[in-house]
């Protein structure tokens, strides 16, 4: 089970429990309060349209909608995709199964296929167990939905030719696919590819704000634009109806023009922070992106105990089933990590080198 990170966030703790941590910068406090408004749910906001627009021509699909957060986006196009009594493909770590109070059966009737990747990652193969000939007794494929990048895989991407497979496979039974890209910006600049190549070929994807981009709020879910349509009754249905939201939009367009191609900062920060735990002894996941786990086990200690004591030497974590989770972001910098590892060595009695 997921549980919270202790304690609450200073300037003199480095917080690496998650790149949902970061806060707008001047830049970014300066664009949001000079943004142009209006009513949003009416489509009347212009810095909102503006946001949908480059969004969708940035993941290489013909519309999105802007909704307040990530799970929504997931609730909203799982709702959309689907009809009550389908199969959603899934990794048994996914947000989708983990992570997001079982909305996909609340509000949608839907039942999750849940199968074991290699860190999230799954082959064609599962696609081809998961579906079935129509009948009254066995639950229909409804929706394959991916992770890109994987959070509890460690931040782990989808080689491109798997990603490939999956869709193909999918696609050949007429099953939707649908992206969970909350950190696709980060498979982006860390495979060096554009972000269309993830979210072109799908039936929907979305993009979150509020974490390695650093605004304070937004998400946007695009894909053709018959599916936007019907996506944005679901919105409504599930509370996304929102006025002058132009002022979240506005943080978001600046995060484009100026934090993505930062994101490489992070993944070097991570690298880092990987060499400098393994020095120590400390057992981790591979640093794809931003995202490290730590076996507490590697070193002789407890999640919860390694946590607390972590935090009494100005270093915040998280802990998930179990593991220390450790995320890089804009509000770490190469000094931060330098800072978390002497406190590492610190606590385990060696020293940083």
């Amino acid at each position: 089970m997921a549980e919270g990170a202790p304690g609450t966030t200073t300037a003199d703790v480095v917080d690496l429990s998650s790149d949902t941590q970061t806060r707008p910068t001047p830049a970014m406090r300066a664009a949001i309060a000079a943004a142009e408004v209006g009513d949003e749910q009416q489509r009347l906001d212009p810095t909102v349209t503006a946001l949908c627009e480059r969004v969708a021509a940035l993941l290489g699909q013909e519309a999105a909608v802007m909704l307040p957060s990530g799970v929504m986006c997931n609730l909203v196009a799982i709702s959309t995709h689907t009809r009550p009594g389908h199969l959603v493909l899934v990794d048994r770590w996914a947000h989708i199964a983990r992570a997001e109070g079982g909305g996909g059966a609340v509000s949608a009737g839907v039942q999750l296929e849940v199968v074991d990747g290699d860190r999230g990652i799954y082959g064609p193969d599962a696609v081809e167990a998961a579906h079935a000939p129509r009948s009254n007794y066995w639950p229909q494929l409804g929706l394959v939905a991916l992770e890109q990048t994987h959070n509890f895989g460690g931040g782990a991407l989808w080689p491109g030719d798997v990603f490939d497979a999956v869709v193909d496979a999918a696609h050949a039974r007429e099953v939707p696919v649908h992206v969970d890209g909350a950190r696709l910006m980060n498979a982006a600049v860390a495979t060096g590819t554009d972000p269309a190549r993830w979210g072109g070929r799908v039936d929907s994807v979305w993009i979150d704000f509020t974490k390695g981009l650093g605004a304070p709020l937004g998400a946007v879910l695009a894909g053709p634009r018959e599916f936007v349509e019907r996506a944005w009754a679901i919105k409504h249905r599930v509370g996304g109806a929102m006025r002058q939201a132009g002022m979240m939009a506005a943080g978001c367009l600046h995060a484009l023009d100026h934090h993505v191609a930062r994101l490489a900062d992070d993944h070097a920060n991570l690298r880092r922070l990987a060499e400098g735990l393994a020095a120590l002894g400390v057992t981790t996941t591979p640093p794809d992106t931003n995202i490290l786990f730590i076996d507490p086990a590697s070193v002789g200690r407890g999640a919860g105990e390694l946590q607390a004591a972590l935090l009494a030497r100005g270093v915040r974590t998280s802990v998930v089933w179990g593991r220390l989770r450790m995320v890089t972001h804009l509000d770490v910098d190469a000094a931060g990590v330098e800072l978390a590892l002497t406190a590492v060595a610190a606590e385990l009695g060696r020293s940083a080198g």
